[in-house]
């Protein structure tokens, strides 16, 4: 059990530290613009599912496409959506700033969790909520005086687009929505191929788009898919943070890119709300858990 559980803990660092490369490779971009990127992006990461679940389901893969039902297809399109909103984000504030606002999405899960399914929620979760929205509130001042606004809410429709996304993966449990996450990357290339200027980009761009594709993303959601089977779901989420911690060092270390003495203050609160809550979370799910034998 020991080895297990540690197998599933280096499976969501792992997938932390490939996840917390998308700021710095969007940051050695040459020319491409994002909804370049995100059409490569997205066409390579839904290749990369898709030989997966041939693999997987061989014969039965239609069958599994069509098992995730409607649900399964506003997931993947509100999944899509958030993707784009992600590359959005980073491109248009700090990286720091971008990943610690979605580092909040467990806090804004319970919450609406709370909220819409009436699910319980203790009184420090709460409290952790409020913490948490008061460091947003200190990313988002300095968004306004450095006018990256609109990276902030770029970032703030991430964390919907993953509430929602979650929502609808709950009432589908019974079902493998892994499909529905590869139709999420055909939404993204999709609607960037609508607005996309021109499909031809340098080599060097391209191999950065496929590589986000394929390795930073790919690579990074099949560890975080494979570690829930081995630990809980807040400690998926506690460890997950690894990549809020590493992108902001990537992009500082690579390009120079420090963040504001308001982005630190801002990020700080809201990493140890979450750190927090998180915890507490897991003592609770464990506690529960012995209860049960």
């Amino acid at each position: 059990m020991e080895r297990r559980y540690g197998y599933g803990v280096t499976l969501v660092i792992i997938g932390g530290i490939f996840l917390s490369l998308s700021g710095i490779l969007l940051r050695n971009l040459e020319a491409a613009s994002g909804w370049q990127i995100l059409f490569y992006r997205g066409f390579a990461f839904s290749a990369t599912l898709l030989i997966l679940l041939l693999i997987k389901y061989r014969g039965g893969t239609v069958q599994a496409f069509r098992d995730i039902g409607w649900p399964g297809f506003w997931a993947g399109t509100v999944l899509g959506l958030g993707s784009i909103c992600y590359v959005f984000a980073i491109l248009t504030t700090t990286v720091a700033n971008a990943v610690f606002i979605i580092g909040a999405a467990p806090l804004a899960t319970a919450f609406v969790g709370w909220l819409v399914l009436g699910e319980r929620t203790s009184r420090f979760g709460i409290i952790a909520m409020l913490i948490s929205l008061s460091g947003i509130g200190l990313m988002f001042a300095d968004g306004l005086i450095e006018g990256r606004w609109f990276g902030n809410i770029a970032a703030l429709l991430v964390v919907a687009s993953f509430v929602v996304y979650l929502l609808v993966i709950r009432n589908r449990r019974h079902v493998d929505m892994l499909p529905a996450t590869c139709l999420g990357g055909l939404v993204m290339s999709g609607v960037a191929g609508f607005f996309v200027e021109g499909f031809s980009i340098s080599n060097h761009d391209m191999a950065i788009a496929l590589l986000m594709g394929c390795v930073q993303f790919g690579v990074g959601f099949i560890c975080f898919t494979i570690a829930t089977r081995y630990i809980l779901a807040s400690e998926v989420a506690l460890f997950a943070l690894s990549e809020s911690i590493l992108s902001p060092i990537w992009v500082w270390i690579g390009v120079g890119e420090q963040p504001s003495m308001l982005t630190f203050a801002g990020s700080a609160i809201v990493f140890f709300s979450v750190t927090a809550y998180c915890i507490v979370g897991i003592r609770t799910e464990r506690q529960r858990l012995r209860n049960s034998y």
